[in-house]
């Protein structure tokens, strides 16, 4: 299963017997950390983990170590060559696993050679692939040793603040971050670390497990800053680069119009003019406000909710403000809850508005039953189509258009390619 897969089941089948079993072993090693009057059993603990971690990073191989290995690798290389690519037989990289020497040994196994054995005639793997994998695996269990250095209870997980201290000593260490300003740092760290916790911590227990960093692609997101020469438009599409933050947060600043540090609901309806005023209802409704007006926090799980619609972490936000029963499934009468303010805009700007009937009948046949769950909407992998529509007029015309535009796009090709 992929991480996509695992983070589906975790939010449609919260209380598994798994879940059950994983809380009670952590409220069982929670019984088993030092008290906070026990200072000597916490400075032990303290040490040992400290020794731990030096003996496991004494064990990755160093860059002098991967360049040896590396150099072994080419020299044992199977003729013939194909093309450009170098390539190494399963017995001659035996040899090279044993001249190595042992701490190379842990990625020598048969199954690592029988996994990148494709179609190569002659019995032989990549030799570039292969120490691809190896370089993973080191980043890996480099980027572990990292953030457990974090995890203050030590009970292989990452609570907010501790994420927040990972990413902020990490700053100065990412050439892409160079020029932020050291005052806007804080407000830098809110804004990644809102992501992760957005999309791996699904339950909102507060900390996410460091096996989940690791399997999910933010940790490279953010790691792949370290690149000096990134290109313009990989800082655009990326999340944690310094543009797309001063872009996120000068928006919220934009919006709040009364300078006061928070967003009323007037105000971040300004975020899409074309969103409904019944859906910006909900969102006030269901999520966390103070005096009636959302954070910065509160408005970064609602921008990450509508760039990422695809996402199940974002369509479970989404489905929570689309079920306004409280029923855990969308029925006729959400569907039409909310396009009856599609049609109400529609009529605001002019347009004559469109049969909610023919919407309804569409939906159903997108996501089949007529009464959607979350994992319904989630199976149709259409769940992105069927929530903006219900929630943005722009949306739904796109939508409502899309043969009209696929034809433009078709003739516009034609005469491209004529001249």
């Amino acid at each position: 299963q992929d991480w996509k897969e695992v983070l589906r089941l975790r939010l449609v089948i919260p209380n598994t017997d798994t879940n059950k079993e994983k809380n009670e072993k952590e409220l069982k090693d929670e019984e088993m950390l030092p008290a906070d009057d026990e200072v000597l059993l916490q400075k032990l603990r303290e040490e040992s983990r400290a020794v731990f971690l030096q003996r496991k990073s004494r064990e990755l191989l160093d860059n002098e170590e991967l360049q040896n290995l590396w150099f072994l690798l080419d020299k044992c290389q199977t003729p013939p060559m194909t093309g450009e690519e170098s390539r190494i037989n399963y017995e001659k990289i035996l040899r090279v696993g044993q001249k190595a020497g042992p701490k190379c040994k842990q990625f020598f196994p048969t199954k690592v050679f029988a996994k990148l054995l494709h179609t190569d005639s002659h019995g032989r793997i990549s030799i570039m692939q292969f120490f691809n994998s190896v370089m993973r695996k080191v980043w890996l269990h480099q980027t572990r040793i990292g953030l457990i250095l974090y995890d203050v209870a030590g009970q292989g997980y990452l609570r907010e603040s501790d994420l927040e201290n990972y990413i902020l000593e990490l700053i100065p260490t990412l050439p892409q971050l160079d020029g932020l300003e050291k005052s806007f740092y804080s407000f830098y760290v809110c804004t990644e670390v809102r992501k992760f916790f957005f999309f791996l911590d699904p339950l909102r227990p507060g900390k996410i497990e460091i096996q989940d960093i690791l399997a999910y692609s933010l940790l490279d997101d953010l790691l792949e800053l370290r690149d000096e020469e990134l290109s313009k438009e990989s800082q655009e599409t990326n999340w944690f680069s310094a543009p797309s933050a001063l872009r996120v947060y000068g928006q919220y600043l934009n919006l709040d119009k009364d300078h006061n540090g928070m967003l009323s609901r007037e105000e971040l309806f300004r975020y899409g003019t074309t969103m409904t005023n019944v859906f910006l209802d909900r969102v006030f409704q269901e999520c966390l406000t103070y005096d009636g007006e959302m954070d910065y926090k509160t408005y970064l799980n609602f921008v990450l909710a509508l760039e990422n619609r695809k996402e199940p972490a974002a369509l479970q936000y989404i489905f929570k403000l689309l079920d306004i029963e409280n029923k855990e499934y969308l029925n006729v009468f959400s569907l039409h809850y909310f396009f009856r303010a599609i049609q109400e805009l529609m009529k605001i700007h002019g347009q004559d508005p469109v049969s909610f009937r023919d919407v309804k009948d569409e939906i159903f046949d997108i996501v089949k039953p007529l009464k959607i769950s979350l994992q319904d909407l989630i199976n149709s992998n259409q769940a992105d189509t069927v929530t903006t529509i219900l929630i943005d007029l722009n949306g739904f015309w796109t939508y409502e258009k899309r043969e009209a535009l696929i034809a433009n796009d078709h003739e516009n090709s034609a005469d491209f390619d004529d001249t």
